[in-house]
């Protein structure tokens, strides 16, 4: 009596359990146990489900240390601001009250020679954070008298 796992199926001898295909933990899963508890072996059972053999360890050590919550796949790319830290956005903000009609290009230019390394996208969203863009002045249309 032994539980036999398929690519989207977990099967025993009493009926079986289908994976579905948007269930990421699950189909991880189902990857160590083919691997650690048939007879597959790490690397054909990484292939089998179109992991890495490098990734199979990696999620069989998320696995001993978390249980099946560490097999989820957490959000991709950078964490934090790394360019954009509390200081140089200060410093960006600084820049725009002092001198208002600067543009993202020439704000981004003087915190360079500041030695603050910042492109001048990078200015412009934290001027789109903070709202700190240029007003424009409203012509009041001419009323139409006759």
């Amino acid at each position: 009596m032994a539980l036999e796992v398929k690519q989207n199926l977990f099967e025993g001898p009493c009926g079986s359990l289908a994976i579905r295909a948007d269930d990421e933990i699950a189909r991880k899963l189902a990857m160590l146990m083919a691997g650690e508890c048939e007879d597959l072996g790490p690397a054909r059972a990484a292939r089998k489900y179109g992991f890495s053999r490098q990734r199979y360890f990696q999620l069989r050590a998320l696995y001993r240390e978390e249980g099946a919550i560490g097999l989820r796949s957490d959000k991709r790319g950078p964490k934090t601001h790394y360019r954009r830290t509390r200081e140089v956005v200060c410093q960006v903000m600084r820049q725009r009250f002092l001198d208002p009609d600067a543009s993202s290009d020439v704000i981004a230019q003087k915190l360079r020679q500041a030695g603050i390394q910042i492109s001048k996208r990078s200015v412009a969203r934290v001027f789109f954070e903070f709202g700190l863009q240029k007003k424009t002045l409203s012509v009041p249309a001419r009323s139409r008298r006759r």
